[in-house]
């Protein structure tokens, strides 16, 4: 298949309290559009855009995950497979800051440490905060994560978090594939070549005595999907 035909599909989950303002951000961000009417999630919703950067395609497919107990035993399972993700909080509500913590750790027990971004929604009510600026900046400090102030109501910051997201994991993929790139390993003796981190099979070449090990990259990219509805779809 050729590289063209490829693209970069990332899984992003948008996790963090009820109320805070998930739902509006992917919709905002796929749909262009913000309802002030707050909708439980039920379990999850599902929304995914295409955009380009530095040139390469990539899909973003956005997991709204329900905020309350009762659906924890559902979210978690949509956690796995997940390559990004946003912690979101409301400038209004303390307790959706205060349990960012116990968000990062449930997703971190089902996918390990991927590129995570801190959010701060509904900058626009200020004039309720009940989160002092000092204390957002050191959480995000102490959890060493890049930290965006957002109103999804006013379109401000929205795009800039799922750019960011998006180029951090390209940067992940590229300095993985170069790890993994290809090796060939020439010699006299018998000496196998292994790679840990790739379930690809070696190719292996018996030359004049020489054993020739080839190893190749698992690019985790897949054929591109063409979709006659436009860049967004909901499942």
């Amino acid at each position: 298949m050729l590289e063209e035909d490829m693209e970069v599909a990332i899984k992003v989950v948008v996790v963090g309290n009820g109320a805070v303002g998930k739902s509006s951000m992917i919709q905002r961000y796929c749909k262009g559009i913000f309802t002030k009417d707050y909708k439980k999630t039920i379990g999850v919703d599902f929304l995914e855009r295409q955009i380009l950067v530095n040139d390469e395609e990539v899909r973003l497919m956005l997991w709204d995950t329900a905020g309350q107990e009762e659906f924890d035993a559902i979210t978690k399972a949509y956690y796995r497979g997940a390559q990004a993700c946003v912690l979101v909080f409301s400038t209004t509500d303390r307790e959706s800051f205060q349990a960012i913590d116990s968000w990062r750790e449930k997703v971190e027990a089902e996918v390990g440490d991927i590129p995570t971004v801190l959010v701060q929604n509904k900058i626009d009510l200020l004039e309720e905060t009940v989160i002092k600026n000092e204390e957002a900046e050191a959480l995000a400090k102490r959890l060493k994560l890049r930290f965006y102030r957002a109103s999804v109501k006013e379109d401000l910051n929205v795009n800039e978090v799922f750019k960011y997201l998006a180029e951090k994991y390209l940067l992940q993929l590229k300095q993985q594939t170069a790890e993994e790139t290809e090796v060939v390993h020439t010699t006299s003796n018998k000496i196998g070549v292994f790679n840990t981190t790739s379930s690809n099979v070696c190719n292996q070449n018996s030359t004049n005595g020489r054993e020739v090990i080839t190893l190749r990259p698992n690019k985790q990219r897949t054929k591109k999907s063409k979709n006659p509805f436009g860049s967004c779809s909901l499942v």
